[in-house]
This record gives structure tokens, C-alpha cells and sequence, in this order.
């Protein structure tokens, strides 16, 4: 007499609103941190987009907060590789054996600031403060404390050509602050790192990836 079949485990289901690729994120990130402290970087996300039979693997990595500049592309390009080293040499690190590609890049410009580290690593910017119930603030972001951001704000230039007076330091705690961003001067455009306009995309062959994965 034949032993019944075992059923297989239920696979957990995806929540409503999760991320198509939120568990596998969540994997790579745990695979992939330990390379990018290495280095003494922070990982700031990843995230997967497919398209079709092919996947892109986002890896964004940023300075710590207490460090000023930016993620050379030098940098980049050697964490791409290694990464991708990690990558290769997991076995079923994916849960399909789709090709994919891997990108890392560093935050750029336009990234929101959504976090206290990412106020840290603005601090000395010219910001805009979307401010909850108040009149939104832009100015010079000189502090940052764990409750909250000190702005000193531009005032209006009484004329065309004439440098903007800076006005009293305004205090503004997290709990008030709807959203913020770092403002393009254009006279400071050279400390500006190269990685905020360019995304380093490994150069490997992705279907190696595919095999190995």
C-alpha cells in the first residue's frame, strides 16, 4: 500500500499593496549589506523591476551621515563588481532563473529628504521645507538634532542683483515637517559628486546570471 502524498507547504501569500518583489528585496538586502559596510557606505534600498523574461536589480548606496560628498564612481564601479560576485555565487538567490541586470548607483539630487540621515548628510545645503500648517521655509539647513532641523531662510533681496540677507534660525521639529528637498545652486555645482547624475551598471553577462542564480 502506497503512502499518501504529503502536501506541499502552502507559499505565503503576497499582502495587499506589498511590493511585487518586496520579500526578494528583502533577501538581497541582507546578502548584499554586509560588501557594502565593507566599504563603509550605507545601503540606502533595492529594489527589483522586471520587464518580460529580464529583471533590473536597483542597489543604491550612500556616505554615512556624519561624512560629507558624495560616492565616487571609481567606488561604484567596485562595489558593482563585487556584488555581483555575491550574487553569482548564491545559489537561490532568486526564486525563478530569470537573467537580470545590476545597477548601483548613490542617491542623487533629487532625492526626498524622508529621513534624519538623509538631513545629516544635507546639513550646509540650501533646503525647502514643506512645513505642516506654516508657511514652508528655504534656507541655509545649518543643524540637525534627533527631533528636528534648524533652517536659516533667505529673505527676499530688496532688488534684482542684490545678494538675499539671511533672517533669524528657524527650529522646525520632525513631527512638523511634511516633506523636504536640497535646492541646485549653481555655484556649487562642482562639489556636487559625478554619482548624482549617473548610474554605474556592472558589466557582466546576464546569462551567466541566470545559470547560476
Amino acid at each position: 500500500m502506497s503512502e499518501p502524498v504529503q502536501p506541499e507547504p502552502a507559499r505565503p501569500s503576497r499582502q495587499a499593496g506589498e511590493p511585487p518583489f518586496a520579500a526578494e528585496e528583502a533577501r538581497l538586502h541582507a546578502l548584499l549589506e554586509p560588501s557594502i559596510q565593507a566599504h563603509r557606505l550605507f545601503l540606502e534600498g533595492i529594489t527589483i523591476k522586471a520587464a518580460g523574461a529580464h529583471r533590473t536589480v536597483h542597489v543604491v548606496v550612500d556616505l554615512p551621515q556624519e561624512e560629507t560628498g558624495g560616492v565616487g564612481l571609481d567606488v561604484i564601479a567596485e562595489i558593482s563588481r563585487e556584488l555581483s560576485d555575491v550574487l553569482d555565487g548564491t545559489a537561490g538567490t532568486f526564486a525563478d532563473n530569470r537573467p537580470y541586470d545590476l545597477e548601483v548607483s548613490s542617491p542623487g539630487l533629487a532625492r526626498p529628504l524622508t529621513e534624519p540621515r538623509h538631513w545629516h548628510r544635507a546639513k550646509g545645503r540650501l533646503v525647502k521645507v514643506n512645513v505642516i500648517q506654516g508657511e514652508n521655509v528655504t534656507g541655509r539647513l545649518t543643524d540637525v538634532a534627533d527631533d528636528g532641523v534648524t533652517v536659516v531662510p533667505d529673505l527676499p533681496a530688496p532688488k534684482k542683483g542684490v545678494k538675499p540677507k539671511q533672517g533669524e534660525p528657524v527650529t522646525l521639529p520632525f513631527s512638523k515637517i511634511r516633506s523636504g528637498r536640497v535646492e541646485v545652486e549653481f555655484a556649487r555645482l562642482d562639489e556636487i559628486p559625478e554619482t548624482a547624475f549617473e548610474t554605474f551598471e556592472a558589466d557582466t553577462d546576464t546569462d551567466t546570471h541566470a545559470e547560476e542564480a
